[in-house]
């Protein structure tokens, strides 16, 4: 029996080295179910955990009221690829607080206070794979370019929040997209919903759940599979405020080139009539 003991020996020390570096690393109010996950959520915390191990791979922190991300959060984590931070109190997201992260692959932002996501906010995040979002209720503006150079991204999530039109750049920039849930959004099928309607149809593969958008003559929902391209026939010939201040300002431009043009003209008419005049003048006294 005693060979056995010796045996057993070192690694029953290994073990509880092990249990005890995991428990003196963990922050007080979360738990480390292993050695590179942090389970902080439902803690009511205001504020991100201190003491959080540097080598962490998931971190949850779901169900808190944590209101925003210190902008160097994730520097300090390059090993970090699973990151939850739902039914939080965040309302935005600092441009290039994300980016850090090399390997995030999974990104967790729904039920949260979230109004815009501006152009950087997620930086070149290439490894990310899937970004949740959804019900974030004051979202009503994501830029073009909010997800430019996630190269990676699979599915991305935005139902459920305030928007009433997305410009078609924002998801044909996404090359690996493979599901988008935007649902439950309060879309408007007018004009502006015109080029993201043709993307959606070429993809409707990619739409899980389908998709609802209000009629704007009198508000009535209707499926987008009951629309076709001939319902925005109209569109194609509606000019948009930028192509009228063009062409305003082009016919500004083209009056104001005449004008001096017709002046320069005219001057030049009216110095050549003098000029012959006066050489006219001039041999009729030389005659004499």
């Amino acid at each position: 029996m005693l060979p056995c003991v010796f045996w057993l020996q070192p690694i029953l020390i290994l073990l509880s080295s092990v249990l005890w570096t995991r428990g003196e690393n963990c922050p007080a109010t979360c738990l480390c179910p292993d050695p590179h996950t942090v389970d902080c959520s439902g803690r009511g915390l205001t504020r991100l955990p201190d003491e959080i191990p540097l080598d962490v791979r998931r971190l949850l922190l779901a169900d808190n009221w944590i209101p925003s991300i210190p902008s160097d959060f994730l520097v300090l984590y390059s090993d970090l690829v699973y990151l939850d931070l739902r039914n939080n109190s965040l309302s935005h997201i600092e441009p290039g607080t994300l980016s850090t992260s090399s390997r995030l692959v999974f990104l967790d932002l729904g039920s949260n206070n979230l109004t815009e996501i501006p152009k950087g906010t997620f930086g070149e995040s290439r490894s990310l794979i899937k970004l949740r979002l959804g019900n974030n209720p004051y979202l009503s503006m994501v830029s073009e370019d909010a997800f430019l150079g996630l190269t990676s991204l699979r599915e991305l999530e935005l139902e459920r929040n305030a928007l009433s039109t997305l410009k078609v750049g924002a998801l044909s920039q996404l090359p690996s997209l493979r599901v988008v849930r935007l649902e439950g959004n309060p879309w408007v099928c007018n004009c502006n919903f015109a080029n993201l309607f043709t993307w959606l149809m070429e993809n409707s593969h990619k739409l899980p759940n389908g998709m609802e958008c209000s009629l704007p003559m009198d508000g009535r929902r209707v499926s987008l599979t009951q629309l076709s391209k001939d319902s925005f026939r109209e569109c194609q010939a509606t000019l948009t405020l930028t192509d009228l201040l063009i062409i305003i300002f082009s016919g500004i431009s083209v009056s104001v080139v005449a004008i001096m043009t017709s002046f320069f003209l005219a001057s030049t008419v009216h110095c050549f009539q003098r000029w012959s005049k006066g050489t006219k003048g001039d041999e009729e006294e030389s005659e004499e």
